[in-house]
């Protein structure tokens, strides 16, 4: 198991998270997908998670949207 430590702004504040994958690598798309789990996964509403088929783009973009910027994958 790999421990990635996640570095981003949420809605304008600093935050860190620690994740841990069996995967070695994690793209910023994916630990920006992440966090969107972490944030808004428990809503009842599922429309803010982006399509199955997103590209990492796309899932940046709806990450922006829902206040997670700047997500950076520190090891």
């Amino acid at each position: 198991m790999h421990i990635f430590t996640l570095e981003y702004l949420f809605n304008g504040e600093r935050r860190t998270h620690q994740i841990e994958l069996k995967q070695v690598n994690l793209a910023t798309h994916d630990a920006a997908l992440h966090l969107i789990m972490l944030h808004h996964g428990d809503g009842e509403n599922s429309l803010v998670m982006p399509d199955a088929d997103a590209t990492p783009a796309e899932v940046l973009e709806q990450a922006a949207l829902l206040g997670i910027t700047e997500v950076s994958v520190v090891f």
